[in-house]
């Protein structure tokens, strides 16, 4: 038993592999794209436009009232009937994920930079620096400790989200697995291995979430 299990675990491994790389890849484009938009956000909802900051909050509660998974069928199955527009399913994982991403980040960048004492502004501002130095410089800088630990525990959902990208036919690690499944019925084997994959690539995040935020309360 033992011996025929180690064996399909090696003929899978492969296949296996390959349904990981494209797992990661969809995160990591995912977390990319969350990132540059997010902190795009919060430092637009900081400049305290109001035409800007309710388009911003409309965004924000798009993606807050409507599910990835339904966004992930309105993007792949509604653009090509509406639109004509044809998205690999793949890009249309990386897209939903970004975006609904950047809604999350760009929430706790927004937080960060308006817990910042505002004299720190005025600071900037009255030695004469851009709003892009301002931002790159001073504040972006000093609200780094304050929105790293829940953007990375924000990281680990994208990676988990990423899942549903197989119900959209992308041929990630879950697929891949069950179609190991329903050719060997070996689902306990299989589960056991997704399981662990997950558990790999997401709690290290955790863990360095954690670590990052009890070592910056003190500092």
């Amino acid at each position: 038993m033992a011996s025929s299990a180690t064996e399909l675990l090696w003929v899978s491994l492969p296949l296996l592999a390959k349904g990981a790389a494209q797992t990661l890849a969809i995160s990591a484009l995912g977390i990319l794209f969350a990132t540059l938009g997010g902190v795009l956000y919060g430092v637009l909802a900081t400049l305290g436009k109001r035409l800007l900051n309710i388009a911003l909050q409309v965004y924000l509660e798009l993606f807050r009232a409507i599910p990835v998974l339904v966004w992930l069928y309105l993007v792949f199955f509604g653009l090509p009937i509406f639109f004509a527009v044809n998205i690999p399913s793949f890009w249309c994982a990386v897209l939903v994920l970004g975006l609904w991403g950047a809604s999350e980040v760009g929430e706790v960048v927004r937080g960060a930079l308006q817990s910042l004492p505002r004299g720190q502004r005025e600071a900037g501002l009255s030695i004469g620096l851009s709003g892009t130095q301002l931002y790159g410089h001073v504040l972006l800088p000093q609200a780094l400790k304050r929105m790293t630990p829940p953007t990375i525990n924000l990281y680990t959902r994208i990676i988990k989200t990423s899942s549903l990208a197989v119900l959209i036919g992308v041929v990630d690690v879950i697929k891949v697995g069950q179609q190991i499944i329903e050719r060997t019925y070996e689902s306990v084997l299989i589960y056991a291995v997704l399981f662990l994959f997950f558990f790999l690539v997401c709690y290290p995040l955790s863990a360095a979430s954690r670590v990052l935020e009890r070592r910056w309360a003190h500092s």
